[in-house]
């Protein structure tokens, strides 16, 4: 088993794109420096869909004119379309990432779109993507739940996960939108999700709004999951999920991960400072826990 955990920081995106509070450019930029200083080298740091969709992210072009460029700090970007995965070309984005819904009602509210159509649209932008030069990411949102439809069928993911296989991206997500997996659930779905996508890398996208979200990184690594999606401090969510709080937060994650021997590069004592820091710029507390308590007592 190997021993090294990637974390994707969303925070700059996911997380902000639902917070009551409105963090100007040059903040969102403070946020993303923070979190390089922190170890973090794959960074969700903007958002290329529709500003009257989501007006917290209108200003993607802008943050992404002036993040630092750094060997081996890749920032992704979210685009649904040919306009957005143009905007995201070029703002020079490292990876594009896509959604596709598992659940009829909640893509159209999400993407205006059927899931069919998403595929569609997901295979076009990540070819466009994949022509300039960028890795793809694609997440299949509401994997586990519906806050509309209820229970996804776990039959409908796996054959959603097999057709975007098929489109060649360099990763695929499993996100509980919602929050309402649990471990046997998750496991159980990454082993046929697996099977499906043959050797494309899977990756975790845990909500913690009922408080499971650790409980099933634990059991999405024993199904063979190396890569996690989390948010500094736990802000965030999908703003078109009634009441999808939750992101779960990265100090969290890491402390977890660490005292179970995994490496994830990243340092936790600046994490929790980053936190404090981002609770001051938010001008509101953050639901993660270890920021509070901080890590592991020294004598």
């Amino acid at each position: 088993m190997t021993k090294r955990i990637q974390i994707v920081e969303v925070s700059p995106r996911d997380g902000l794109q639902a917070d009551p509070a409105d963090l100007t450019t040059g903040q969102k930029v403070r946020l993303i420096e923070r979190l390089i200083a922190g170890g973090h080298t794959r960074i969700e740091a903007a958002s290329f869909v529709s500003p009257k969709a989501v007006p917290k992210m209108a200003d993607g072009d802008a943050v992404m004119a002036k993040v630092p460029r750094i060997d081996g700090v890749s920032y992704s970007a979210l685009a649904f379309n040919s306009r957005g995965v143009e905007r995201a070309i070029a703002a020079e984005v490292d990876e594009v990432t896509g959604v596709v819904v598992a659940s009829e009602t909640f893509s159209q509210r999400n993407q205006n779109a059927s899931i069919a159509e998403s595929i569609e649209r997901w295979a076009a932008v990540g070819d466009a993507a994949r022509a300039a030069g960028k890795k793809t990411s694609v997440t299949i949102a509401a994997s586990f739940g519906c806050p509309f439809e209820g229970r996804v069928d776990p039959a409908l993911v796996v054959d959603i996960a097999r057709q975007l296989a098929a489109t060649k991206p360099d990763e695929i997500g499993l996100a509980d939108t919602i929050g309402v997996a649990v471990p046997s659930k998750v496991a159980s779905l990454v082993e046929g999700v697996s099977l499906a996508v043959d050797a494309i890398p899977l990756r975790g996208h845990f909500h913690n709004t009922r408080n499971t979200a650790l409980a099933n990184i634990v059991a999405a690594i024993d199904a063979g999951v190396r890569i996690f999606d989390s948010s500094l401090g736990g802000v965030g969510g999908c703003p078109f999920a009634p009441r999808a709080t939750g992101n779960v937060p990265t100090e969290d994650v890491v402390y977890l991960l660490h005292e179970m021997g995994f490496d994830t590069g990243l340092d936790l004592d600046h994490l929790i400072q980053s936190t404090a820091w981002l609770e001051s710029e938010l001008q509101h507390s953050t639901p993660g826990l270890v920021a509070k308590a901080g890590g592991f007592p020294t004598p």
